[in-house]
């Protein structure tokens, strides 16, 4: 395989402008008996999704870019658009039948919503409202992140292996608002069309190419990054790899997800235990790479094999090309 294998449509051959929604619709038939609320909840997010992109296009007008002059539960400083996304994301979902936990990179804790009265099957829904959020004041690309989990009835605890991921997905605010998705049956990308408000699928299972020829990181770090990874690196640059990092996790991972590389948030000596978020980073990213074809690994096992243990549990991120990721894996155990 090499090369982008996605079905990429021309615009005249856009699936007769099929939504999000008639999308969604249509991926019900993978799941007999399907109720119709994991797409009432994949709404919500759409919704939420067009109305961060319309705040975020009038951020510097109505005065609400910078930080707020708080830190969140990890310690970062909050800015502005970080609470109103969290707010927006929190309040359209808290309004959908059918959502039973949510948990936000700004709230410290779970919200858990009283079922007494709700039947049915009921889902947990992980984000970062706005990834990236630093990029905000420089007009830099930002993104939500999302994860979606059938919740166990009866169980108090709602936080699970990203292999139980029922669905997972994010959103590119850039020159244009990209949607991805996948609810476990490929990859499908969809575009925000302003002039009458919706998601229109543009490529349908997208598969990442085998290999790539660029490496997304901080290598401001590298001094502290593992022997493995700094001589994986060297070698990258020996090859003729370029370097591309946006500093958001979003735009990075997208352009590999098309374009192919690979892309690390590795440990370091000063944080040994990675930095991007499991629940609402690291899982939904690994669920979206592994569904278009790629790899995605802390360096020490799949990312969807961790058993989490907090909500803000960090790990380790390696992922990308599966020619890229292996070959990484290789030097690191020095084959």
């Amino acid at each position: 395989m090499s090369g982008n294998a996605a079905t990429v449509l021309p615009l005249k051959q856009i699936d007769a402008f099929v939504t999000l929604q008639a999308h969604v619709l249509e991926e019900e038939r993978h799941f007999p008996g399907a109720t119709g609320t994991l797409s009432w909840i994949i709404s919500a997010l759409s919704i939420s999704a067009k109305t961060i992109a319309a705040k975020l296009k009038r951020a510097r007008l109505e005065d609400v870019l910078g930080e707020i002059g708080l830190e969140n539960v990890q310690g970062e400083k909050q800015q502005k658009l970080d609470v109103i996304a969290n707010n927006v994301l929190s309040q359209v979902l808290q309004g959908r039948q059918g959502v039973g936990v949510i948990g936000s990179e700004e709230d410290d804790e779970l919200l858990v919503i009283d079922a007494s009265d709700a039947g049915g099957t009921r889902y947990a829904v992980y984000f970062d409202p706005l990834d990236g959020s630093s990029n905000l004041d420089v007009g830099g690309s930002v993104g939500t992140i999302f994860s979606i989990f059938r919740c166990e009835p009866g169980s108090e605890q709602q936080l699970g292996r990203g292999r139980l991921q029922v669905a997972a997905g994010y959103v590119l605010y850039g020159s244009s608002t990209i949607f991805v998705l996948t609810t476990g049956f490929g990859v499908h990308m969809f575009v925000l069309d302003p002039a009458v408000g919706a998601f229109i699928r543009v490529a349908r299972n997208l598969r990442i190419p085998l290999a790539g020829k660029s490496y997304s990181v901080n290598e401001a770090n590298i001094e502290g990054f593992p022997p493995g990874i700094q001589r994986y690196l060297a070698e990258c640059r020996q090859r003729g790899y370029s370097s591309r990092y946006a500093g958001a996790m979003v735009a990075d991972v997208h352009r590999v997800l098309l374009k192919g590389g690979i892309f690390l948030y590795p440990p370091t000596t000063r944080s040994p235990a990675g930095k991007l978020r499991l629940m609402y980073e690291a899982n939904p990213m690994a669920m979206i790479l592994e569904q278009a074809g790629g790899m995605a690994t802390t360096g020490q096992q799949p990312i969807l094999d961790v058993e989490p243990d907090s909500l803000h549990q960090r790990v380790p991120v390696i992922l990308g090309s599966p020619a890229d990721v292996q070959r990484l894996m290789d030097i690191s155990a020095g084959v």
